[in-house]
């Protein structure tokens, strides 16, 4: 084989293919295939959540939704293991596709990658699944149950821990599927599965009966799904990516990499289970009612996040490609064009949801003393979501670039400030210190972020300069 073939490009960059819109699109097009995608998928998961809700208050049992509430850092623990194997090895693998524009032997390597995320996770996930299970009545309590919540949340709590295999591995193949610049592939996947889910819950909650159980059984068999259909795509479709567990490796050129940008999804994760632990354990001695009136906020509050995150998260595939290859204008410009639409989102869809806030709360509570609270929740959860999605985005370069350790201290920050900003907040202010709680963390951590990328930017600047020699050089 000769060194033009070694060095050759090894995948299709024609225009309108996925490889094109990360090497070569003009930004508009390649963020627009990106993000709006991702974007369109995680909005119809926030509605389906609203829809959820709606589903489970039809029920006309408070304690209902409060144990869905209490349930929440089981997903917390979901993202924890996917996010490990997922979001790790996808960035390394965009970042292995940029590289092998100049270095063929790079793209080598994404097979072990994408074997290993999928089977690491799914082993991590059947370890934690089954140790839950096994301490099923502390966890319960530890999660802030009381009398009358514990059976609802103990029957939702299983469930979740039965399926945390199959939503690791559903997570992390998505991940694969955006590495490679798919997002539509990932959108159609993510909303048949929410299609799948609101079918299934009106069959297990509306026919059936089966309250919160039926709905976290709703969520593990959809998520099973779209595993299939995930592995399914990348199996016919992707020229690098291989799943079969041959493939999986222990190799310290994997370990490393995939693990120092996921530690910080991990610790993230972590912190989340633990402010959620604490955050709910506060509110619950303010009995059901503000329990339930955050997890209907929060519900609604999630459509606008969810759109900030499809743009963060559908703009990292680009940011890590651009970075493997080098490309130091175009990475520059697709931060600079991300961050523009990340603030004129957060703020249109803030003030437009503060403006409605009481007509959106009173959609799904009725109880005033509930509305009341519920309207001060939701107006909190929107002025911190504009501050993290600027965070989000910068976790997201972080990521793509390999800064593990500014990843890691961006999301470290949250969970170690939000614990004493919560307990303070309750202890001088109440319930109103609970609810702000998280305002002031993620306003705090946004400039923490801030700094983090200013003090990055000079190892940024290198491995830019260091991809550009070796494109160079292969040219």
């Amino acid at each position: 084989m000769s060194t033009t073939d070694l060095h050759a490009p090894v995948l299709s960059d024609a225009v309108g293919t996925d490889r094109w819109y990360l090497s070569s699109a003009p930004l508009g097009r390649a963020l627009m295939h990106l993000c709006a995608p991702m974007a369109a998928a995680m909005i119809v998961g926030a509605v389906y959540n609203v829809i959820n809700a709606g589903f489970i208050g039809s029920l006309h049992d408070t304690a209902l939704l409060a144990a869905v509430t209490l349930g929440s850092p089981v997903l917390a623990l979901v993202m924890a293991v996917g996010g490990v194997f997922g979001v790790g090895g996808s960035a390394l693998v965009s970042r292995l596709l940029g590289a092998s524009e100049h270095d063929r032997a790079q793209a080598d390597q994404i097979r072990h990658v994408a074997a290993f995320a999928l089977w690491g996770s799914v082993i991590a996930g059947i370890v934690l699944g089954a140790a839950g299970l096994l301490l099923l009545d502390p966890l319960v309590r530890l999660l802030g149950a009381d009398a009358a919540t514990a059976p609802a949340t103990r029957a939702y709590v299983a469930v979740m821990l039965a399926f945390v295999p199959v939503l690791a591995a559903a997570f992390c193949l998505e991940q694969l599927v955006r590495s490679e610049g798919a997002a539509r592939q990932v959108m159609v996947g993510l909303i048949g599965s929410t299609v799948v889910n609101v079918l299934l819950d009106v069959l297990l909650i509306l026919v059936l009966g089966w309250g919160v159980a039926g709905a976290a059984l709703a969520v593990g068999v959809a998520n099973l799904a779209l595993v299939g259909y995930f592995a399914t795509w990348l199996t016919r479709h992707s020229e690098h990516v291989r799943l079969a567990p041959r493939w999986f490796t222990l190799s310290p050129t994997v370990l490393r990499p995939v693990f120092g940008v996921g530690i910080g999804e991990l610790l993230q994760a972590g912190f989340l289970i633990v402010t959620a632990l604490v955050l709910n354990n506060l509110a619950a001695a303010y009995g059901d009612g503000p329990l339930a009136a955050m997890g209907v906020a929060v519900r609604i509050a999630q459509v606008p996040e969810f759109l900030v995150m499809g743009i963060t998260l559908g703009v990292l595939p680009l940011l890590a490609y651009t970075y493997g290859k080098g490309d130091r204008a175009r990475l520059r410009s697709a931060l600079r064009s991300a961050a523009l639409v990340v603030g004129g989102i957060g703020v249109v869809f803030a003030a437009t949801a503060l403006a409605f806030r009481e007509q959106l709360v009173t959609a799904f509570v009725a109880d005033r003393s509930v509305l009341a609270i519920g309207v001060t929740i939701l107006t909190a959860q929107l002025v911190a979501m504009v501050a993290n999605g600027f965070t989000g985005l910068l976790t997201s370069l972080f990521q793509a670039t390999g800064r593990a350790l500014a990843a890691t201290v961006t999301s470290v920050t949250h969970g170690v400030l939000f614990i004493p900003v919560v307990i303070l907040g309750e202890r001088w202010f109440g319930l109103s210190g609970i609810v702000w709680s998280l305002t002031v963390t993620e306003c705090t951590v946004l400039l923490v972020g801030a700094a983090m990328w200013l003090a990055s930017r000079g190892a940024i600047d290198r491995g830019l300069a260091e991809g550009s020699t070796a494109r160079a050089e292969a040219a």
